[in-house]
């Protein structure tokens, strides 16, 4: 049963946890984007070898240059994120739990580590009464 009590000290353990796993997994999803920049054109080649028989070559090319940046973008995307709301929650700022949904929402794309990791951030900040009011990371410290 929930109680309607304000958030105790017990609260702020957690977050700091939660922001050094933020911070972790921020620079695996960094390194990723990097390795992906940098191994563009092996994969270029790769992809390329599978189109020798196809009757449009050029057009399937340029939608898998297309796909391929744009998971590079969102990879650095939840990485940046992912930082930005590690060190939030590790100093408390107001404003975390914002940014540790936003890291949240664009990491559950990626099993298991970001699936994981955002859907405990979810659930941990999400509203979980019918009056829709969030925990406030401000109010834990």
């Amino acid at each position: 049963m929930r109680s309607e009590a304000p958030v105790s000290q017990n609260f702020v353990g957690p977050l700091r946890i939660l922001g050094i796993f933020w911070i972790l997994y921020a620079i695996a999803r960094l390194v990723m984007a990097l390795w992906l920049a940098v191994f563009t054109p092996t994969a270029t080649v790769m992809f390329g070898a599978l189109l020798t028989r196809v009757p449009n070559p050029f057009s399937l090319m340029t939608v898998f240059h297309f796909l391929y940046l744009g998971i590079i973008l969102w990879s650095a995307a939840c990485g940046v994120f992912g930082l930005l709301a590690g060190f939030a929650l590790l100093s408390g700022r107001h404003f975390a739990s914002r940014l540790a949904m936003i890291a949240a929402v664009l990491s559950l794309s990626e099993l298991p580590l970001g699936t994981t990791l955002g859907i405990y951030t979810l659930i941990l900040f999400l509203p979980q009464n019918p009056a829709g009011k969030y925990v406030e990371v401000g109010q834990a410290a």
